[in-house]
C-alpha cells in the first residue's frame, strides 16, 4: 500500500534544504548502483559523506520522529540514513526493485528494505516529467507531491521516475525497517489505528475502545520482529 505524509517537512525546512543542495557538489548516481540498475540510472547523488547529507538527512529524521501519520503507517524500527538525488536534462530511472538489505555507512549494521520513501524537495511545478511511477498488482501510480510531501510504499514494488524534460526535480529517499514486515499486516494496523482515532474522537471514553486498543497492541505484540 502507498502512503502520503503530507508536509513532513514545513517550509523553512524546505527552503534550508533547498539552499544546501543547490550550492553542494553532486555525483554520477550510477556509482551507487547494483549491476543491472547502472543500464537504467540517470541521475546525480550527493555523496553520503557529504555535509550537507548529514545535516539535512538528520533534519529529516528529526522530522520523521515527530510525525504520528509516518510512525503510524511504516511503525519503523530503523531508518537508514536519508539520501539525496537530483534529476534534470533529461534524467530518469527505468524500471526496478531496490536491494533487499542495505548497511548503514560507517557501521557494522543492516537495514532490510521493507518501506522505499520518497520525499520530494521541488514543487511539481519547477519541472516536467519526474514522476515517481509504482507499480503493483492493480497496474502503476504516478506521483508528484508539493515539496516537503513524502510517499512510502512497499520495498518490493518495481518502480522507476520518469524522465525531467525541463527544471530540476531534487528529492531525498531512504528506506526503512519495520516492526512489521508485512506489507498486509501493516496495512491492517494502520486501518485499524485510524478506525481507533476516529472513534476515539465521536465517542470518547466507550469502553469498545479500550479492547479495540487492547487488539491493536496484540496484533503489534504477535506481529512484531525486534
Amino acid at each position: 500500500m502507498m502512503f502520503r505524509i503530507s508536509k513532513l517537512l514545513t517550509t523553512e525546512e524546505v527552503r534550508a534544504c533547498r539552499q544546501a543542495l543547490e550550492a553542494a557538489d553532486w555525483t554520477d548516481g550510477r556509482a551507487t548502483a547494483g549491476h543491472l540498475a547502472t543500464r537504467v540510472k540517470d541521475n546525480e547523488q550527493l555523496a553520503e559523506g557529504h555535509p550537507a547529507s548529514q545535516r539535512l538527512g538528520e533534519l529529516i529524521l528529526q522530522a520523521l520522529g515527530r510525525n504520528p501519520e509516518f510512525l503510524a503507517a511504516a511503525l519503523p524500527l530503523k531508518v537508514l540514513p536519508p539520501r539525496f538525488n537530483r534529476y534534470r536534462g533529461g534524467g530518469q530511472y527505468g524500471m526496478h526493485v531496490d536491494a533487499s538489505v542495505f548497511s548503514v555507512p560507517g557501521t557494522p549494521h543492516r537495514i532490510r528494505s521493507d518501506l522505499s520513501a520518497t520525499l520530494f524537495l521541488s514543487e511539481p511545478e519547477e519541472y516536467e516529467g519526474g514522476e515517481l511511477t509504482v507499480a503493483d498488482t492493480y497496474g502503476e501510480h504516478s506521483v508528484r507531491l508539493p515539496a516537503g510531501d513524502m510517499v512510502l510504499y512497499p520495498g518490493s514494488s518495481l518502480h522507476r521516475v520518469t524522465p525531467v524534460t525541463r527544471g530540476t526535480r531534487l528529492a531525498s529517499f531512504f528506506w526503512i525497517q519495520s516492526l512489521v514486515r508485512d506489507d498486509s499486516q501493516r496495512t491492517l494496523m494502520w486501518e485499524l489505528d485510524g478506525a481507533i482515532q476516529a472513534l476515539g474522537q465521536d465517542i470518547a471514553g466507550h469502553p469498545a475502545l479500550d479492547r479495540l486498543t487492547g487488539v491493536y497492541h496484540n496484533l503489534l505484540r504477535q506481529w512484531a520482529q525486534t
